[in-house]
């Protein structure tokens, strides 16, 4: 993210704010070279830049940020992201001529109607041309008005071939949207703090495990870095914690995103 709204979302999690309603460390707050180095150390080959705006008027600023710093750092595939706001059609399709190559939609945080008309375009427009948008819309950590598989399924039936990647595999609906990504041929998953330990939790169920091994062509490794109160690699190991094979991870920590992004 810009470094001053990076500084304000970590000054949220450190306030322990409603979406947390916890302390929240912040693992690696560290300034962006540092993290794309760390990013590196890793061995990740491929990463987003995942800003999104809170208001109408932040978009198309955060746009040209996320695509400057894609164009000059190895690595960053263009992100972009929109607003339910007059104009959001055009200043996507601006993207899209600069090179945008997966957008994000927060529908918990800008607490917006996915079904809004001011984004029928946009998510036409993502549709026409097959360009992915990881979209918040489970209720976790704390449900909005519009999260829920309920506002962006009717988004789906009226939008099917949009390519969504369905944040934090929509927790806590998680079944609901496993079945908006067996229903969907390009509705995908992410993992992003999927079975961590920070969350209380009890154990994923045998036909939860069942389901994700299922749809082990759809689901993408999500983390959440830089702004996650663990290490890195926790991620990796609670997917490797789910005993679905080295197929199965193989898949998620590489070949499904790889197939998306790269190909």
């Amino acid at each position: 993210m810009p470094p001053r709204l990076q500084e304000k979302v970590w000054a949220y999690f450190d306030q322990a704010g409603p979406l947390t309603g916890r302390q929240w460390p912040i693992h690696y707050r560290v300034d962006a070279e540092q993290r794309v180095a760390v990013l590196a150390s890793f061995g990740v080959r491929a990463f987003t830049a995942l800003a999104y705006p809170h208001k109408p008027g932040m978009a198309e600023s955060l746009n040209a940020w996320t695509l400057d710093f894609a164009a000059r750092t190895p690595g960053c595939l263009p992100t972009a992201t929109f607003f339910a706001e007059e104009g959001a059609g055009a200043y996507v399709g601006a993207a899209f001529e600069a090179g945008a190559r997966v957008f994000k939609s927060h529908v918990q945080v800008g607490r917006f109607d996915p079904r809004d008309p001011a984004l029928d375009e946009v998510w036409g427009l993502l549709a026409e041309a097959q360009v992915p948008v990881v979209v918040h819309v489970g209720g976790g950590p704390v449900p909005g008005e519009f999260t829920g598989p309920g506002p962006f399924g009717e988004v789906l039936a009226r939008h099917p071939a949009l390519p969504a990647v369905i944040a934090h595999l929509g927790m806590p609906d998680v079944d609901e949207f496993c079945d908006l990504a067996g229903r969907y041929d390009n509705v995908r998953l992410d993992t992003t703090m999927a079975f961590v330990d920070f969350w209380p939790q009890p154990p994923p169920s045998a036909a939860l495990r069942s389901r994700l091994r299922a749809l082990g062509e759809k689901i993408l490794l999500g983390t959440d870095f830089p702004t996650i109160p663990y290490p890195y690699f926790h991620q990796l190991e609670v997917l490797a914690r789910l005993d679905l094979g080295d197929d199965w991870l193989r898949r998620v920590c590489w070949e499904n995103a790889a197939e998306l992004f790269l190909s």
